[in-house]
């Protein structure tokens, strides 16, 4: 069973760093934040439209690892259509996975194709590199315009 999650979480972690959804500026965004990761040298710029409390759009330009890149795309796509309050759980709900002890309860279920980046946790260095993203989301949701660092 672990030997599967690996093997898709590597699968799900190439796909989306070959070919990221939602990677491109958003011209009508009405929200736009920049997020950068020190430590693996990650740059995001997140945009996001969101009207009356839903996010209509969002996507992300930017470089950095393949873990980073992909965390990304998976968001975009996963958030797209949500409502902010919805998001904040979802990133509450990553951040606690990402970044739990190995004793934590993990229910992977909740987390739909983010379960694929849970592993990370294993990995403390990579965690910054997997959180980058919702950590400029979460900003960008706050419309607060600052930039987003994991240090």
């Amino acid at each position: 069973m672990l030997d599967q999650i690996r093997d898709l979480y590597q699968e799900v972690v190439f796909d989306h760093n070959r070919n990221p959804r939602n990677f491109r500026v958003m011209e009508d965004a009405n929200r736009k934040i920049e997020g950068f990761n020190p430590l693996c040298g990650d740059r995001i710029t997140l945009y996001a439209k969101v009207i009356d409390g839903k996010i209509e759009d969002v996507s992300f330009q930017g470089s950095g690892c393949a873990i980073s890149t992909a965390s990304a795309s998976l968001m975009t796509e996963i958030v797209k259509g949500q409502t902010e309050q919805e998001a904040e759980q979802l990133f509450d709900l990553f951040h606690r996975i990402t970044t739990g002890k190995n004793g934590d309860e993990v229910n992977l279920e909740e987390l739909g194709k983010l379960a694929v980046l849970a592993g990370v946790r294993a990995y403390p260095a990579r965690v910054k590199c997997a959180t980058l993203a919702w950590h400029s989301l979460q900003s960008a949701l706050k419309n607060d315009g600052e930039t987003v660092s994991t240090e």
